[in-house]
């Protein structure tokens, strides 16, 4: 039982806030908005303050899985399954359930549940490199 590498966390925290910047941005950008119903993209403080509470939630996201790293101590291919797991089979489920009483569409739900699974492998990949 190891100590939580807290210089992990907090890059594993900017991978998956870079992974959204790329997600939410180039690649669905655009599909994401029309299944959100957002028109237009907020501006000003409205994105400041947006960005720092998605990397508060993402840092306390990974924070969690750096706790469960250090307690467990698993060979590299263990972590991306944990960094896959987080996503697939917590972060995704709980989107659902929210959308699913929200009738929202299907394609918001793959598009922020696939950001989750491959965010948290981003995180656990750099758990990996500063084994």
């Amino acid at each position: 039982m190891g100590a939580v590498n807290w210089l992990a966390v907090l890059l594993g925290t900017l991978a998956f806030f870079a992974v959204g910047a790329v997600w939410y941005g180039a690649l669905f950008g655009k599909a994401w908005q029309r299944a959100a119903g957002q028109p237009e993209r907020p501006a000003g403080p409205a994105v400041a303050r947006i960005m720092l509470l998605t990397l508060v939630c993402e840092f306390l996201i990974v924070a969690m899985l750096g706790h469960l790293i250090a307690r467990t101590s698993p060979s590299p291919h263990v972590v991306l399954m944990m960094g896959f797991g987080f996503g697939a089979t917590i972060i995704a489920p709980a989107l659902g359930l929210n959308y699913l009483h929200q009738r929202r569409p299907l394609a918001l739900f793959l598009i922020d549940a696939g950001h989750a699974v491959v965010g948290l492998m981003a995180a656990a990949a750099v758990f990996i490199a500063l084994g």
